[in-house]
């Protein structure tokens, strides 16, 4: 019995110290990001009509967005770089406000299509988007710029996280007068590619059309670190 004893009270010992190693830590977060000049460019673009007739409305954009495909194509714009995002078919109405009681009527329609296109060539960027334009292009959804293989810069980011943790913990080390003990864990919180805060003119129209500036994005890498406190 008193052997039993011992076990359980050597165990709850062990389970005190265990918990009492556990609880000594240092747990930093830190961000690593790289600029970049951005080499792509994603635009939404598309064309919209009106009409009285279904039919004539959806004919003229569906026309107007066949020339602007055929204009990308003769531009150098792979299929793989144009998707469609949005084709709608909206009924205009009048009379929905009339205070007299009578019913709204259907007076014509709005057709739209939008489309996706991504421009790895970006000294061509103004010229393309004054052709899709010319074309019929009277809808502009966005544009935004990106880098086409982003792994190099996120593993330069991601050094530069793992850096900085550990410099923060370091500190709070030293200002806690213990020292900084062996990673315990590591885990790579959140990444990604945004638009940085510096911006740098680029000239993307050179030959002409509309003028862009590219800026840099800047690619991001959160990173969460857990140390242990040596004695």
């Amino acid at each position: 019995m008193k052997k039993i004893a011992f076990l359980v009270a050597l165990m709850a010992v062990t389970a005190a110290g265990l918990a009492h190693a556990e609880e000594r830590r240092i747990t930093v977060d830190a961000v690593g990001t790289v600029q970049a000049a951005p080499d792509m460019a994603t635009i939404t673009l598309g064309v919209t009509n009106e009409d009285p007739q279904a039919s004539t409305a959806m004919q003229a954009t569906s026309d107007a967005v066949a020339q602007i495909l055929k204009r990308l194509d003769d531009m150098g714009i792979e299929a793989r770089d144009v998707q469609t995002r949005d084709l709608s078919l909206s009924p205009v109405w009048s009379g929905r406000n009339n205070s007299s009681g009578e019913r709204p009527e259907i007076s014509g329609f709005v057709a739209s299509n939008n489309v996706q296109v991504r421009v790895r060539d970006l000294t061509q960027l103004g010229t393309i988007m004054d052709a899709v334009i010319h074309d019929g292009a009277n809808n502009f959804g966005g544009l935004s710029f990106g880098v086409q293989d982003p792994a190099p810069l996120q593993a330069q980011a991601r050094a530069k996280a793992v850096a900085e943790a550990t410099a923060k913990a370091e500190q709070l080390a030293q200002a806690a007068n213990v020292s900084l003990g062996e990673v315990q864990q590591i885990s790579e919180l959140v990444g990604g590619v945004r638009p940085a805060p510096q911006m740098r003119a680029m000239a993307m129209a050179e030959g002409g059309g509309v003028p862009v500036a590219g800026g840099e994005v800047s690619v991001s890498v959160n990173v969460s670190m857990e140390f242990g406190i040596s004695d």
